[in-house]
């Protein structure tokens, strides 16, 4: 029965016992004026007794009724006071008049602490002004909904962020009667809000571009990874269909990625897009299908790492590799023909004094059969020069004279027709190495100039000082940070094609004529320059001309000076880390070092080399530094020590081939590279490279 139904009950009762009464009295006065008052007296009871059954029926409801309503305010009690938030009831000035359960606990006092105590008192002091004027909007307004406050209060110790929304309530007359309040600890909000802000810093620090697209390709989200890889701002990306952005047209490919992503959730291969400014990148991408709530398709999360260096130097390492091989093959052929040639040689020379009385002809036939060994010595010559078999001893070369050399003896040789030109940079400096392989070097650049000119043209010789960086030597392998000489050699010739420019450094690959040329000038070049720590770059444009490049490290300082560093000095007790999870390496690598006056700690896999130049990064110098090992891989290790220190000076060491190591290496900021199995020679040379190399401030030490 609801409150209005009572009350309507009541005021029947009331009018069915003011009809009694009345009929009562009509009674009485029927039995003054006739002469049978018992029929009226009868009905008058029982009039009577059904209004009694009718009282005593709506005080039973009313007491069911007096029930009801306790059991209903007992539940709302037990849900106002046991409520997850806290709520407080207060006067329109704040003062609080009721709280819950939740609101004490949350407060860290007693509920009864709460009744008479001022609201303000339990907010933070620096925030006590914004508090005024929630209460003015509160009054104003009527209601305030999700303001953020710091509660706290001392004799508590409570000091937490909340969330209020409360609402004002009127009087009768139009007044504010009392203020209801609700709020939260959101301190767990909070702390995810930071997570969620560290994780989406760490989105925005990695070099790698993450793309979030819908499935019709729109863009949903741009970090500034991919703003650096593509050019694009975030506001220029967002919402634009990113096969139109980034692809100059649709292949087929991408079709296909986006078909095995929705059916297989995952993609990953290699793609070619384009930035801004319309250049070419190669991609490495990942996509990893998004499901929603319920499990459907919502979005392709794309992860794209920039790998147009690493295929570059992919590239230089398979014509790296090809020279190797090719030139593993010629130090076996040279041996033979060294073998074969000198009893050849011995005996032309012996024949015409052992028979003084020779003819002519005979005398003839022999002096050609010796003049061609000669020239086949000569080629095996240049074939050991390619392989390395030939080693003389390192002078000072002086870069100026050298050219001026090669200058005076093309301008007598050469066709008039061909203007040569010389242009070296004052104070250019001076190189350490052969100087009768950097003469045939130059003479051999000199010389395919001049056949790429049959009809003149103009041959261009300069020199310039330069230092390479970080940046530019990883994308050059036989390069490092260091200072320079470049020795450029530009023709105005027919140039060379494209589809052969990556070949002409391989052995035997000539483009002239039969019977015009070896094909072993420039293999011989580049085997020259690699072993005077240089490298060479070629550029061509058919019908424009060709320039080659040499790079060769330079040395400062006067000729004696140099003379004096010829000769890398032993170790001055530098203290070095050597990791590698094969004891016996890292036993006899700590013997070598010893003995050359090195200091030596050892660790036998990354988390230990890490704790080791945790404890003693202060002196360590180097880190020697195996590239497959249990628990933490050498990659990760380096990462983790160039964290500690940028400036760590790290040689890797594997046992994989070459090329592999390279590639697996590239772009981890290391200093060298030893490959297993290793001489001690080649250990303690390239220890003393580095070393030298950060004394004379050209590597990338402290």
């Amino acid at each position: 029965m609801t409150k209005e139904n009572f009350k309507q009950a009541i005021i029947e009762a009331h009018q069915r016992l003011e009809n009694l009464s009345q009929l009562a009295s009509l009674a009485a006065e029927k039995y003054i004026g006739q002469d049978s008052p018992r029929e009226l007296l009868q009905q008058a009871m029982t009039e009577i007794s059904i209004s009694l059954e009718e009282l005593q029926q709506q005080n039973e409801e009313l007491i069911a009724t007096r029930h009801l309503v306790e059991a209903e305010s007992q539940r709302y009690y037990d849900l106002f006071n046991f409520a997850p938030d806290g709520y407080l009831l207060t006067d329109a000035t704040g003062i609080i008049q009721e709280a819950n359960y939740a609101a004490a606990k949350l407060l860290n006092v007693r509920q009864s602490y709460l009744i008479g105590k001022p609201l303000a008192v339990f907010v933070h002091q620096t925030q006590r002004q914004k508090f005024r004027q929630i209460m003015l909007q509160l009054q104003q307004q009527g209601q305030i909904r999700r303001e953020e406050l710091q509660i706290f209060h001392e004799e508590g110790s409570t000091d937490f962020p909340a969330e209020l929304t409360a609402i004002a309530v009127q009087d009768s007359q139009g007044k504010t009667g009392n203020l209801r309040w609700l709020f939260r600890d959101i301190s767990d909000r909070h702390q995810q809000d930071q997570k969620i802000r560290e994780q989406a810093a760490l989105l925005d620090i990695t070099t790698d571009a993450i793309i979030v697209e819908d499935l019709h390709n729109q863009i949903l989200f741009w970090n500034q990874g991919a703003e650096k890889m593509y050019g694009w701002q975030v506001q220029e990306a967002q919402g634009n269909n990113a096969w139109e952005l980034l692809f100059k047209k649709t292949s087929p490919l991408l079709s296909a990625a986006q078909k095995t992503v929705i059916e297989h959730g995952t993609w990953q291969g290699e793609l070619y897009k384009f930035r801004k400014d319309g250049v070419e990148r190669i991609i490495a991408s990942r996509w990893t299908l998004m499901l929603d709530a319920v499990g459907l398709p919502k979005s392709i999360l794309i992860i794209d790492t920039d790998i147009t260096e690493k295929k570059q130097l992919e590239t230089q390492l398979l014509r790296s590799q090809r020279l190797e091989s090719l030139g593993t093959l010629a130090s076996g052929i040279a041996h033979d023909l060294n073998n074969l040639l000198t009893p050849i040689m011995g005996i032309a020379h012996l024949l015409p004094l052992k028979y003084p009385h020779l003819d002519d002809v005979s005398l003839q036939m022999l002096k050609i059969l010796e003049t061609n060994a000669k020239r086949g010595g000569d080629l095996v010559g240049q074939i050991l020069s390619f392989t390395g078999g030939y080693e003389r001893e390192h002078t000072i070369v002086l870069v100026s004279q050298l050219i001026e050399d090669i200058k005076q003896i093309a301008q007598q040789a050469f066709p008039k027709l061909i203007e040569i030109k010389t242009d070296i940079a004052p104070n250019i400096g001076i190189v350490v190495g052969d100087s009768i392989k950097l003469h045939q070097v130059l003479m051999n650049l000199a010389v395919n100039a001049r056949d790429a000119m049959p009809h003149g043209g103009k041959l261009s010789i300069s020199a310039t000082k330069l230092f390479i960086d970080e940046n530019y030597a990883r994308m050059h392998i036989g390069a490092t940070a260091n200072s320079y000489v470049k020795i450029t050699v530009t023709d105005t010739g027919v140039g060379i094609h494209s589809e052969i420019i990556d070949r002409i450094f391989d052995p035997f690959f000539t483009t002239k004529e039969v019977g015009k040329g070896t094909g072993l000038g420039l293999s011989i070049l580049m085997g020259i320059v690699k072993s005077h720590g240089g490298f060479v770059e070629v550029a061509s444009e058919v019908g424009v001309g060709t320039k080659f490049q040499v790079y060769l490290p330079s040395k400062e300082g006067n000729i004696s000076q140099v003379i004096d560093e010829i000769e890398l000095p032993r170790g001055q007790g530098e203290l070095i880390l050597v990791v590698d999870d094969e004891v016996a390496i890292t036993q006899i690598t700590k013997t070598t070092l010893e003995f050359s006056n090195y200091k030596v700690l050892t660790a036998q896999n990354g988390i230990e080399a890490i704790a080791l130049y945790t404890e003693h990064k202060d002196k360590i110098r180097l880190v020697l530094m195996d590239m497959m090992m249990p628990l933490m891989g050498g990659e990760t290790t380096i990462s983790t020590l160039q964290i500690i220190n940028p400036q760590v000076q790290i040689i890797a060491m594997s046992g994989l081939a070459r090329s592999e190591a390279l590639v697996r290496t590239t772009g981890i900021g290391i200093q060298g590279f030893l490959v297993k199995p290793f001489t001690a020679d080649e250990l303690l040379s390239l220890v003393q490279r580095i070393f030298h190399e950060r004394e004379w401030g050209v590597g990338s030490g402290e």
